[in-house]
């Protein structure tokens, strides 16, 4: 399995803040995961820069408690050592965006309609019903789907509405490590899939 480092995974913060709020649960399709980010685009007036930081840090948080699943769950090697680096990774990238908050005197407020700890309670639920092959099977695509999401946010909706400028370049440094999260994902699962024979 390819590594990722963790200063490169440093941070992945922004992004992982904005997949919670639009990715999707698990066992949902890319596709579904593709409409909510689409969905989300069409928010980006409404957002403003200490909303995009408590997009942030519940992303994170949420990525950090489906990484531990895997780490705990996982029925192959790979899968539990991707998802305690997703649980490294995304714990750096969280204490990032709650360190500029605190010094830029942002006050991280959720979006009001937002059904991301909805969502990701689902997800988690899913995940916690799966054993083995299909847990590991389950939590890769629901990686990818959300990393993806993630992508999209970032380009369609939190770019376009930050507006500090060292919030700015915290979401553009995201881009290659949640791209590398999703490929590292995909990469797994095939992997895992062709090892298989499925």
């Amino acid at each position: 399995m390819r590594r990722i480092s963790i200063p490169a995974v440093a941070t992945l913060a922004v992004a992982a803040l904005v997949a919670a709020a639009v990715s999707t649960a698990t066992g949902t399709t890319t596709d579904r995961a593709a409409d909510t980010a689409a969905r989300a685009a069409s928010d980006a007036p409404r957002l403003d820069d200490a909303t995009i930081v408590a997009i942030f840090d519940a992303a994170n948080t949420a990525d950090m408690e489906t990484g531990a699943l895997a780490a705990e769950r996982g029925a192959s090697a790979e899968v539990r050592e991707f998802g305690s680096m997703l649980v490294v990774a995304h714990r750096q990238v969280r204490q990032q965006g709650r360190d500029l908050a605190r010094k830029l005197g942002v006050t991280p407020t959720p979006p009001a309609d937002s059904a991301s700890a909805v969502q990701h309670a689902a997800a988690m639920a899913r995940l916690r019903t799966l054993h083995g092959a299909e847990f590991d099977r389950a939590f890769l695509q629901h990686e990818v789907a959300f990393h993806k999401a993630v992508l999209d946010a970032v380009t369609g909706t939190l770019l376009p509405a930050i507006r500090n400028a060292e919030l700015r370049e915290l979401v553009v440094k995201v881009g290659p490590a949640f791209e590398a999260h999703m490929i590292g994902a995909r990469n797994l699962e095939r992997r895992l899939a062709g090892a298989s024979g499925r």
